[in-house]
């Protein structure tokens, strides 16, 4: 595929995971704020896991999309003969640097020292730097490094599975700083979160002295922990005897670590950093982020794409319960099913949508369909797969989020601005958005229902609470609907935005 290639950019957007190859809330949003803003020119850098792991591009490329790249960090050719080891040998500072560094996956993350070495050792990946990656991953004095901290630190007994972690873990580090080092001049970075792309994001604003935007959605640490705890693929090689089941096994909680520390590498670079809504900005103040860069600005919507649809609703709700969002773990949609079995029972009319796409995790996929199969509903909660929100808001009574974890969501603020209620777990925002944040927001009345996570019945009754209470439902429509225009439009976060980005263009050209 022929991607836009241009000299030079505005803003480069930095993305993990999302847009323009997945679908979602998060792409959603950098879809709303490249068009926002026609007269900035953006450079796009893709990053992924797996070239085979995306599809097509899902959206179409805005015309102020200038500059495209894609890049994916585990797509390793396993047929190439890997080199032998050598004599490499390492600067003294750069050898001392590297165990300081690893030294700071055990101690005080906070260390001046460690975070110093840290930073150094980041610099040197760079191209034409003190520590290329031949030298971390074929070297002998790299090898004797790797098997002291094995024999001090790691507890469990796999050498062969604590070198490959190493390995792979810390390989796509060059691959990163690689990118940093070709990619086009840009006046301002923007990153979308912290990990890869963050990392991305530290190196760019440590090499070429450019202002360096952080917006976070959901908080990247904590939702790749969660990925963490059900990954499969980390192994726990300790026996009965040696396994304390209160404490992570060593791998996993050294993946948690490295995420960890990428995130503070990049909120030592960003400013601003910015947070959805309070709690977050208060999470990343706790995981290091300086306070006097941290501010909100949270997700708006366009009223004028779905005001107009509550004209085509019905006088009462559908008894149409649908979520909205990818068919996979994080949004718990097993739960949504297994809820709407305790709905049927009591509204045997109702039907659940499951309305997002399934390529993402095809196993899970095929797992919410057979348990839907033995709950006895798949007559009645049918997978629509990807479809266009303004064609479901006015057949449906509620949009629904099971999730254990989200951000801000935008299919709620959608539902709100169609007319449509909500019920959702209490994850992130999701009780904000629903209760209200302070006196003034609370005074429009709740705009739906907040349920606990993993909670089946909770949310089927919050849900049939509503749909059989048309006085009820219909005062959470008119608050959803005065709470979306008082506070997350569209245009109130593009003039945020705007503020954020003309700032940063200037410091660059002062």
């Amino acid at each position: 595929m022929n991607f836009p290639r241009a000299k030079e950019a505005d803003i480069a957007l930095l993305l993990e995971g999302t847009f323009p190859y997945v679908s979602g809330g998060v792409s959603s949003w950098v879809n709303q704020i490249i068009r926002a803003f026609p007269e900035l020119r953006f450079a796009i850098v893709f990053l992924g896991s797996r070239r085979e792991d995306y599809g097509a591009q899902k959206y179409d490329l805005p015309d102020n999309v200038v500059h495209l790249e894609a890049h994916y960090l585990y797509d390793f050719d396993h047929t190439q003969t890997l080199p032998k080891p050598d004599e490499r040998t390492l600067e003294a500072g750069v050898s001392g640097d590297l165990a300081k560094a690893h030294d700071m996956f055990k101690r005080d993350c906070a260390d001046p020292a460690g975070k110093a070495a840290l930073h150094n050792m980041c610099k040197e990946i760079m191209p034409g730097g003190k520590l290329p990656a031949e030298s971390f991953l074929y070297g002998t004095q790299s090898w004797d490094l790797l098997c002291e901290r094995y024999r001090k630190y790691c507890t469990d007994p796999s050498f062969v599975d604590y070198f490959w972690t190493v390995r792979i873990m810390h390989a796509p580090l060059w691959q990163l700083a690689k990118i940093a080092h070709e990619l086009i001049p840009a006046r301002a970075y923007h990153s979308v979160s912290t990990g890869y792309a963050g990392f991305l994001g530290a190196l760019l604003q440590q090499t070429h002295k450019r202002p360096l935007i952080l917006s976070e959605h959901g908080i990247y640490t904590k939702e790749r922990k969660i990925d963490l705890f059900k990954s499969e693929w980390i192994r726990d090689n300790r026996n009965i005897f040696q396994r304390d089941p209160t404490e992570l096994s060593y791998f996993r909680q050294t993946w948690i670590s490295f995420f960890e520390w990428m995130g503070r590498f990049c909120y030592d670079a960003a400013d601003p950093i910015i947070a959805l809504y309070e709690n977050n900005r208060l999470r990343q103040v706790a995981d290091g982020a300086a306070s006097e860069r941290t501010f909100n600005i949270p997700n708006g919507i366009s009223l004028q794409r779905f005001a107009p649809l509550r004209k085509l609703r019905p006088e009462n709700p559908p008894p149409v319960l649908c979520l909205i969002g990818r068919v996979v773990p994080i949004k718990d949609v097993k739960t949504f099913i297994r809820a709407m079995r305790r709905v049927l029972n009591q509204l045997p009319e109702a039907k659940g949508w499951i309305a997002g796409p399934e390529d993402e995790d095809l196993a899970y996929a095929n797992d919410c369909r057979n348990l839907a199969e033995s709950l006895g509903v798949a007559d009645r909660v049918k997978f629509l797969g990807f479809q266009k929100v303004e064609d479901l808001m006015p057949k449906i009574g509620l949009t629904i989020l099971s999730s254990i974890s989200e951000a801000l969501p935008l299919v709620i603020l959608e539902g709100y601005a169609a007319g449509v209620p909500t019920v959702s777990t209490d994850v992130g925002s999701c009780r904000q958005l629903i209760e209200g944040l302070d006196e003034e927001d609370q005074a429009f009345g709740h705009s739906g229902a907040v349920v606990n996570i993993a909670d089946p019945q909770a949310l089927a009754d919050a849900a049939i609470g509503l749909l059989t209470d048309p006085i009820a439902w219909h005062s959470a429509s008119r608050a959803g609907i005065a709470r979306v225009e008082r506070y997350y439009t569209d245009d109130l976060m593009f003039g945020h935005y705007r503020r954020v980005y003309e700032t940063a263009l200037a410091a660059k050209d002062s």
